[in-house]
């Protein structure tokens, strides 16, 4: 066993292996304060046969044992994985993919389990410096180290890796993963932070990464291995010579058709022509060909972009799409956007719901549930193919997520607006940073639902052509360039700050001057977009949707909750069934009331009044008789309050029966006596009667002595 320590932000880190998992290539536990996480990396022995990809699989399992929970449910065992458990398995991907062999096609297979939560230190950074130890100390050829660590904005100062309280005041998420000499993933969420704060939380986060880069190392010279060989796929150099000497013209032509879908038919036809071409004179080698025309492809378009400073569809390199915004163009949803720039269309729908509707949240982190959330749907049809539908993969919940954190705090809290809000992105085309587009439609279809958003959130997408000592930085990428290039780099914000980053590195890094660069044109391109859509709509409309549910705040004292209810929830249960108003109750006595229909909302809100309200001696109610006995007859006065009008105080005259003077159902008026020890109340509807004349007050003395003395 061999372990290596270090201090990371005045909590002890700790890299440990060769004691668990040992029959993994590598396999590393990672500990930091009470945080424990098993990463374990293998590789096949073999490449994989029939793909022109590298197959990294990356697994974040999470435990709730971690925190001491049983999973809910009928089942009592975790099932499919979290949204947030996706999300740190995205996280891990991203930077480690870069930094395998290009052509390496054997499959390799890193585990993230989690053992032990320390809410200060959450584990998901711990998962890539783990993946990382593991794949650098087996016989897994990789390029790194790397390492993560999450950055904070606590008064306007860099924190790393913050603690739940630290978290509470940060006005910033950030997530920064690299290798020693680079930054090569970024990702943040951020409350309108400027970007230049954004750069210095970068810049300390990479800072503290070069530290645990040199723990890393030091446990590769204790328990490293030697690095295996590949059989990496390499074409014929005399194919590579003719295949690029026949297709380079032809894909230079082709890459200069505007329209995708007229360009991406092109493009076939080149692969075809020359695959066909060279299929009888090389019958055995079509991957040769196959794989020599995606670099003669790749080559051409950096090209292309580097010397002439040409884009495939003719724009400049900072030049944005054209751009239509419409709003409201569902007439039954509560708020809809259509967002179209070139060839991506984005139609994002907002919905409006009661409080009780909010996402309940069933994994590791201190969160139960949220009231805001944003989903992602990315239909085949979008990009023009077939395929199968069955439900979000990854990378829609990947983007869902990435939009969400972006619109995020320009949402008003439940105070103002006590609503649960749900917004859909339904992408209608593709072609380049849908996820962007989304953040785009979404804050129009928020505005457009009536949701109390003062200013717009807009997106962009960045990309980056790296060409020796030349670097062309691309603003608004479309999927070409994405695809052939060497950065992925989105940014969304308000026109007072940054509100989401996300940046892949597909090369092993760039500098900070290009980081700089990319961002500060990133938040010009964004400001244009947001131009174009507050010509559709600038702030939010004034009222909601008719379709849109009333929502209305009652508080009512913490010990009136019960009255409310009532026994078994029967008092709770008749208001609803009465006034078809959706009713929640807080622990404080806060009560949100929703409802379509007004007067049903104000109904409920008297028979809550009267249930909650004091019974007070000395005042005069008007109540129903529930039952009678021979001693008087029982009164509800209000919404489950009953009192007890005895035979004596039913009339001002003698009463031989009860049911003489009242019957079940009649309703009296009576007055309250008073509410003895016991919390009884007394009624009288004598007193609540008008006094009778003198005279005839006198006559009843009379008969009643006369009866008195009668032999």
């Amino acid at each position: 066993m061999e372990t290596v320590k270090m201090d990371l932000s005045g909590r002890p880190f700790s890299m440990e292996t060769g004691k668990i998992a040992k029959q993994a290539e590598g396999s590393v536990l990672v500990q930091y304060g009470d945080t424990s996480i098993l990463v374990t990396a293998t590789v096949s022995e073999k490449p994989r046969e029939g793909v022109d990809f590298f197959p990294l699989t990356v697994d974040y399992e999470e435990r709730l044992y971690a925190v001491g929970r049983i999973p809910g449910g009928f089942i009592k065992r975790e099932g499919r994985p979290t949204e947030k458990a996706i999300l740190a398995a995205r996280l891990t991907d991203r930077p480690l993919r870069p930094l395998f062999p290009k052509q390496m096609r054997n499959a390799v297979h890193i585990v993230a389990t989690i053992l032990s939560v320390d809410q200060d230190c959450p584990p998901e950074t711990l998962a890539i410096n783990g993946a990382s130890a593991a794949l650098s100390i087996s016989k897994i050829p990789f390029d790194g180290p790397v390492g993560a660590v999450v950055v904070g904005l606590v008064d306007g100062k860099p924190v790393i890796n913050p603690t739940v309280e630290e978290s509470k005041k940060s006005k910033l998420h950030l997530t920064v993963a690299g290798t020693k000499d680079a930054v090569t993933m970024v990702e943040a969420g951020a409350q309108e932070v400027s970007e230049e704060k954004i750069l210095e939380a970068i810049w300390a986060g990479h800072e503290a990464i070069k530290q645990l880069i040199d723990l890393q190392l030091s446990l590769v010279e204790k328990a490293g291995q030697p690095k295996m060989e590949l059989e990496l796929f390499e074409p014929d150099p005399t194919i590579k010579e003719e295949v690029t000497a026949y297709a380079a013209e032809k894909f230079d032509q082709a890459l200069r058709t505007p329209d995708k879908t007229e360009r991406e038919e092109a493009l076939d036809k080149v692969r075809e022509e020359t695959i066909n071409h060279f299929l009888e004179q090389y019958p055995n080698h079509e991957a040769d060909t196959n794989a020599v025309l995606e670099e003669v492809l790749k080559s051409t378009l950096r090209k292309m972009i580097t010397k002439e400073k040409v884009r495939p569809d003719g724009r400049s390199p900072s030049e944005i799409r054209p751009i239509s915004c419409e709003v409201g163009i569902l007439p039954r949803t509560h708020g809809s956007a259509l967002f179209t720039r070139g060839q991506t269309q984005v139609l994002s729908i907002c919905t409006l719901a009661a409080l009780r509707d909010v996402q309940i949240l069933d994994g590791l982190g201190l969160e139960e549930s949220k009231r805001f959330m944003h989903h992602y749907n990315f239909p085949p049809y979008s990009v023009g193919e077939t395929g199968f539908m069955r439900g979000p993969g990854r990378r829609e919940i990947g983007h869902g997520a990435l939009v969400e954190r972006a619109l995020l705090p320009t949402i008003s809290d439940e105070e103002k607006f006590p609503y649960t809000i749900r917004v859909v992105s339904e992408v209608l085309e593709s072609n380049g940073s849908t996820s962007m587009g989304s953040v785009c439609a979404s804050s129009m279809a928020l505005m457009d639902a009536g949701v109390p958003v003062d200013k717009a959130t807009a997106g962009i997408a960045m990309g980056l052509i790296k060409e020796d000592d030349q670097v062309i930085i691309l603003s608004d990428i479309q999927g070409i360039e994405d695809f052939l290039g060497d950065m992925d780099f989105k940014v969304a914000g308000t026109k007072d700050g940054i509100t989401a980053l996300q940046m892949d590195i597909k090369i092993k890094g760039i500098s900070r001057e290009i980081i700089s660069e990319a961002i500060l044109a990133a938040k010009k391109g964004y400001l244009f977009i947001m131009e174009k859509m507050n010509e559709a709509i600038s702030i939010h409309r004034p009222q909601l949707s008719r379709y849109a549910p009333r929502i209305t705040t009652m508080q009512i004292d913490v010990d009136k909750i019960r009255d409310v209810i009532g026994p078994g929830g029967r008092m709770i249960n008749k208001i609803i069934a009465e006034t078809g108003v959706e009713i929640d109750i807080e622990n404080d006595g806060k009560i949100y009331l929703a409802a379509s229909d007004v007067e049903a909302s104000e109904k409920a809100q008297q028979m809550i009044l009267s249930l909650t309200k004091d019974v007070e001696p000395g005042e005069i109610y008007l109540g129903k008789v529930t039952r009678t006995e021979k001693y008087g007859a029982f009164v509800e006065i209000l919404p489950g309050k009953e009192g007890l009008v005895h035979i004596s105080h039913l009339d001002h005259k003698r009463v031989g029966k009860t049911e003489d003077v009242v019957n079940v159902g009649d309703e009296i008026t009576v007055k309250v006596l008073d509410i003895d020890e016991r919390g009884r109340i007394n009624l009288s509807r004598k007193e609540a009667l008008p006094k009778p004349p003198a005279h005839e007050d006198s006559k009843r003395r009379n008969n009643a002595g006369y009866r008195k003395h009668k032999p």
